[in-house]
């Protein structure tokens, strides 16, 4: 009987609107504070050892806020030991300072700092204390301070060492320093751990779905305690829709995991169109007292990868089309801004992208956060490199010692993310070529499912041939990626019986925007690995799609492939944007890649306009290049279109003939002889207009013309606006082949932060006041610096046109 009367204790004692009723659920103040740690940080080039001491001096170092990266600053340098694949760009030592207070009311509390990522070799020191190292620049880790701190006004210093000296230690940019956020946490001793909660819903259906809720509640009082732990669902409205409670006991100084069970009728399913977000609020009662409440991302779907018939969300079958992205945010650098992020991933929704692989490292909780409330399908990806080196430096050296924690870290801190659909183990590892893979695969799929068997595990493999690939052979994998060979697809199902199968990298072919090499047929690296691309001399790839990486396909070969293979989950194409570092196949002053779909400033590629028009169901009729030649010029005239049987092409009004696609082909093209004027296409389904696309013959330039992506932004000191500068002519026609150096000032409440005009061998710095344009075109960032005043932007060229100013408003 009283075993049975404990048992009760753990049953539900009230559901949705009692416990609103007992508790009070929406009028409660927080009990766990989160501080933002970012500001007023004092750094320095070098290294310091001393500046643990309180004692320490730094009236020669900088004040600033985090994210910092202090590489995207520097010089680009042709004998930089970060080499071709970080961009030129330097690394080093440096060290981060703060001076800060705690309330003496946190002295009874637990305290402890959270960073995002540090890259890399991180030492952190508190009132003269070592915390810890993190070697890996990309893993988000904290540690506890509360036995080291001073209390009410007595100072405390917080110190960071960064160590990115040895190099190179990366096939792309990482950046260099504190790159994502900070934050201070204190709770009571008796609080949900760090990364403490784990949701799942074992069943999910329209009519009803069930949430698995796992809780690790920390105890650090040297006394046992008895508390109610309370698990709320909140749906997007902010409004409680379930809820459990139960009366737990916990020892002292331990680690307990407590389990909750509810039920959710009628949820509203997450998927790529309506990403609909519950969350889980957790709560901890000693008594009538909240010491404790922490939140937990929730979606319901459920996903499939079939052998047959591929990908398939919510029932529905589905094919993910997906890109790769590295982590840096172009002119930023490696800083992590959620605004940058959210930009970046707006851009790719538009194109019609699904789905978003984490290349080749843990990316940051922004983007994670993102990913969930903006509808992308994630492949969350540990590693690059096992034991086996890719280059000098990088992750091998740590491997023994870290790649356990690594990895489990990686998998609690992702894992109650609804976008995340799959777990990538590595990514073209050397050890799959040979028996050592076959134990190591093993080892990381047991660590990723000791912490969540709801999703596959994968890896992106080169090797197709079975007796060659020894990940393959450990049948530890759930889902097999493969990285290019899109001509062997066709035989997979075959040479692959039964396995789920995913292209996890794809294309790599190059463009470079607005630059055009009127194309005789597709060009590709030689095949010989290491022989000389024979490009052109101002270190331009044709915007074409018509030039391809000796391993790759272009654009279009490559989905010509995937949307034909129905076993085939989808592609990752490599990448989304253009990223800082591996500017293959050019050498310096190359200093960017020519890889993405969207150069490095954020704007599209022609290509981007192919994607549209097979990736989203909108109408797209999109014609290149410009028109702006040397008369008589033969001009090759591309068009991409949907949602139309037919396009029609018009020079000056003169009618240049119908063309509609054939057989597979996913564009349209005409040789025209180039007369200044118009060209004009038109499609037509059925013999109806769908739509009308123009391109004029610019004139003289006559203004500099100023476009923001905003026009408000809080006075926060984090959000962005991004202004894209052109020169255009008086009717307002981009002028292609600008490249006027602009000039910028900024007043008011805000302050430049990057520029950048997205062509891959410009070596002007990404912080200057000034930019060239490149085939018309430029970018200027401007970050909130905390005042409440309008942000003007004033853009000035050369005598013969005037300045342009464009404001934006601050809330």
């Amino acid at each position: 009987m009283i075993k049975h009367k404990k048992n009760l204790q753990k049953t539900v004692i009230a559901i949705s609107l009692l416990l609103l009723s007992t508790i009070g659920f929406s009028q409660e103040k927080k009990a766990r504070i989160i501080e933002d740690f970012n500001k007023n940080w004092n750094f320095k080039l070098g290294d310091y050892p001393t500046a643990i001491q309180s004692d320490f001096k730094t009236t020669d170092w900088r004040t600033l806020q985090l994210p910092h990266d202090w590489s995207i600053e520097g010089a680009f340098d042709k004998d930089s030991k970060t080499k071709q694949a970080q961009g030129f760009l330097p690394a080093g030592k440096g060290w981060y300072r703060k001076v800060f207070t705690v309330p003496a009311n946190w002295k009874n509390k637990s305290v402890s700092i959270e960073f995002d990522g540090v890259f890399k070799n991180s030492e952190v020191f508190i009132n003269g204390h070592s915390l810890g190292i993190r070697p890996n620049g990309y893993i988000s880790f904290g540690y506890d301070l509360s036995k080291y701190l001073n209390f009410d006004k007595k100072e405390n210093v917080i110190a960071v060492k960064v160590d990115n000296d040895a190099q190179p230690n990366s096939r792309w940019y990482t950046g260099s320093g504190i790159y994502r956020n900070v934050r201070l946490v204190a709770s009571e001793k008796l609080h949900v751990g760090k990364w403490g909660t784990f949701v799942t819903t074992p069943e999910v259906a329209a009519a009803k779905s069930k949430i698995h809720l796992e809780v690790t509640i920390d105890n650090d009082n040297g006394i046992a305690k008895e508390f109610k732990l309370v698990t709320s669902i909140l749906n997007a409205e902010n409004k409680e829709v379930a809820s459990f409670t139960s009366t737990e006991k916990i020892r002292a100084k331990t680690s307990e995991k407590k389990i909750h069970d509810l039920v959710l009728n009628q949820p509203k399913l997450w998927s790529t169109e309506n990403p609909y977000l519950y969350k889980v609020v957790t709560k901890v009662y000693e008594g009538s007292k909240l010491v404790d409440d922490y939140e937990t991302p929730l979606g319901f779907r459920f996903f499939d990868f079939d052998a047959e018939k591929g990908f398939s969300l919510n029932g529905k079958p589905t094919k993910i089309l997906g890109v790769c992205l590295h982590h840096d945010n172009g002119a930023l650098g490696a800083v992590e801004n959620i605004h940058a992020v959210r930009r970046k991933l707006k851009i790719l929704k538009e194109m019609g992208t699904n789905a978003i692989r984490m290349s080749h490292n843990p990316h940051s909780l922004e983007m994670m956060q993102l990913c969930d409330e903006m509808g992308f399908i994630v492949q969350d990806e540990a590693f690059d490199v096992w034991k086996k080196k890719k280059v000098t430096n990088d992750y091998h050296k740590d491997w023994d010692a870290w790649h356990k924690q690594d990895l489990e870290d990686f998998i609690k801190r992702d894992r109650n993310h609804p976008s995340v659909m799959m777990w990538s183990i590595g990514n073209e590892i050397r050890e799959q070529f040979d028996s050592t893979g076959i134990a190591i695969t093993r080892e990381l799929a047991k660590i990723v499912k000791s912490l969540d068997t709801t999703r596959p595990v994968t890896a992106a493999l080169t090797e197709n041939i079975i007796e060659k690939n020894f990940i393959y052979q450990s049948g530890a994998l759930d889902l097999l990626g493969f990285n290019y060979k899109h001509e062997d697809y066709k035989d997979f199902p075959e040479r692959f019986k039964g396995q789920k199968i995913l292209a996890s990298e794809s294309v790599s072919a190059l463009e470079t925007r607005g630059h055009y090499d009127f194309p005789d047929g597709i060009k590709a690296w030689p095949t010989k690995h290491g022989a000389a691309f024979d490009g052109n001399a101002d270190w331009t790839v044709s915007a074409y799609d018509q030039v391809k990486s000796y391993w790759g396909a272009t654009h279009e070969e490559n989905w010509k492939t995937i949307k034909k293979q129905d076993f085939m989950a989808g592609t990752f194409i490599w990448t989304g944007f253009d990223y800082i570092g591996e500017p293959d196949p050019y050498p310096y002053p190359a200093r960017s890649s020519y890889f993405g779909i969207i150069d490095l400033a954020g704007l599209p590629k022609d290509v981007y306009y192919m994607y549209k028009s097979e990736w989203t169901t909108k109408p797209v009729l999109y014609i290149f290049p410009h028109w702006n030649w040397k008369a008589g010029q033969e001009v090759d005239v591309w068009a991409y279109y949907n949602n139309a049987d037919e396009v029609e092409l018009f020079l000056n009004g003169k009618s240049l003939g119908k063309k509609s696609k054939q057989n597979d082909d996913l564009h349209i093209s005409w040789r025209v002889k180039f007369e200044p004027g118009a060209i004009k296409a038109v499609s037509r389904k059925d013999g109806k207009v769908v739509l009308e696309a123009a391109i004029h013959t610019a004139g003289e330039a006559s203004k500099i013309d100023l476009k923001a992506d905003k026009t408000t932004i809080k006075n926060d000191t984090y959000d962005l606006v991004y202004v894209t500068v052109s020169i255009v002519d008086k009717d307002g026609n981009l002028l292609p082949n600008a490249n006027d150096l602009i000039n910028f000032e900024v007043l008011g409440g805000g302050k430049l932060v990057g520029v950048d005009n997205g062509y891959q061998a410009n070596l002007d710095s990404f912080k200057a006041s000034s930019c060239k344009l490149f085939n018309g075109k430029c970018i200027v960032i401007i970050q909130s610096n905390g005042k409440n005043e309008a942000i003007q932007l004033k853009a000035s060229g050369g005598k013969e046109i005037p300045i342009s100013s464009i404001e934006v408003k601050v809330q």
